[in-house]
């Protein structure tokens, strides 16, 4: 059936033209003496469109898109203590709005809104080396923080950090430091005993650090991470390192890329040796033994969670770009950027 075009003296066509309209421009000095609701001109003062809402006049604004984003951001693990009876590093704070918990025992946070067009950076905190803090994670605004050293001995302190380092054991106990609330728990205190002699074990973001139970038999736990299905697979993250040991036997890490704990042995044979944490986990390094030093911390790691009728496609920095039934799933272990 055709389409009967009507033409009516009151009815301005713009459908039939590929070029441009103009309106009515001035300064805010020569607008209109007596508006009426609905009148529409550029502002020439302001260089804005604006519009007359029959009270005052209105800027025009352009509507920027925005859409809910999950999160997953762990920061770098502490390194381990050393040499001698050290405490495991606690592992990257860990902050998410995916899921019901957060790091140290919080709830889950909000979703972040991003807008359109907007470019967000994404900064991987490093692994801390022997003795030293993890470095932060970031995504936009949401930081978290690198995980505490272990104690060396008893001749330096553990430091706080996303989660505590465990307390050193030589000529006495030490206390391990605190975590950062809402990223990750303490950590473990050591044992003073001479012939006994552990290191206590690192925070988790899921669990305090293990204080080291006057045994012989290994040096105390890290404190586990948290297990989260941000990529659609059930992960943990952020599990703290464990204590150097007197004993014989090693002592783990926690769930979640915490590296073991050294154990005893005068031979100096690698065996017993501390691990460094698990790479983009967060995971803390483990403290030294008898003579074996500490371990490092692993590297933090970044996890984006969208629709996927919103991603952009837009990123640098090469995440790992996945899906999970609707939502499209980033994961970047080296820094980079999220264009909105």
């Amino acid at each position: 059936m055709a389409t009967t075009k009507i033409n009516h003296p009151d009815l301005l066509d713009l459908d039939s033209s590929t070029d441009a309209t103009v309106f009515p421009k001035g300064t805010t000095a020569q607008r209109p003496v007596s508006p009426e609701a609905g009148y529409i001109r550029f502002n020439t003062t302001d260089n804005v469109m604006e519009t007359y809402d029959g009270s005052e006049w209105l800027v025009l604004d352009t509507i920027i898109p925005t859409y809910d984003v999950d999160y997953l951001v762990v920061a770098g693990g502490g390194g381990g203590g050393g040499t001698t009876y050290g405490g495991g590093g606690g592992a990257g704070g860990l902050r998410t709005s995916y899921g019901s918990v957060s790091g140290g025992g919080s709830a889950a946070e909000s979703s972040l809104t991003l807008a359109g067009g907007t470019e967000y950076t994404i900064t991987i905190g490093a692994g801390g080396a022997l003795n030293t803090n993890g470095e932060d994670s970031v995504f936009s605004e949401i930081t978290s923080i690198g995980g505490g050293r272990g104690a060396k001995r008893t001749t330096q302190q553990p430091l706080s950090g996303g989660s505590g380092g465990g307390g050193g054991s030589y000529a006495g106990m030490t206390i391990g430091a605190a975590g950062t609330s809402g990223q990750g728990f303490a950590g473990g205190n050591s044992n003073g005993t001479p012939s006994t002699l552990q290191g206590g074990g690192g925070g988790g973001a899921g669990e305090v650090g293990h204080n080291e139970a006057s045994t012989s038999t290994g040096g105390a736990e890290g404190g586990d991470g948290l297990e989260l299905s941000i990529n659609g697979t059930a992960t943990y993250y952020a599990g703290g390192g464990g204590g150097g040991a007197g004993g014989k036997a090693v002592s783990p890490g926690g769930a979640g890329g915490g590296g073991r704990g050294a154990g005893y042995n005068k031979w100096g044979t690698g065996q017993d040796n501390a691990l460094p944490g698990t790479a983009n986990t967060g995971g803390a390094g483990g403290g030294g033994g008898y003579p074996g030093a500490g371990a490092a911390g692993g590297s933090g790691v970044v996890i984006l969670r969208m629709p996927t009728d919103k991603y952009s496609g837009t990123t640098t920095g090469s995440p790992t770009v996945t899906t999970d039934g609707s939502d499209t799933i980033l994961t970047y272990t080296s820094s980079g950027t999220y264009t909105a």
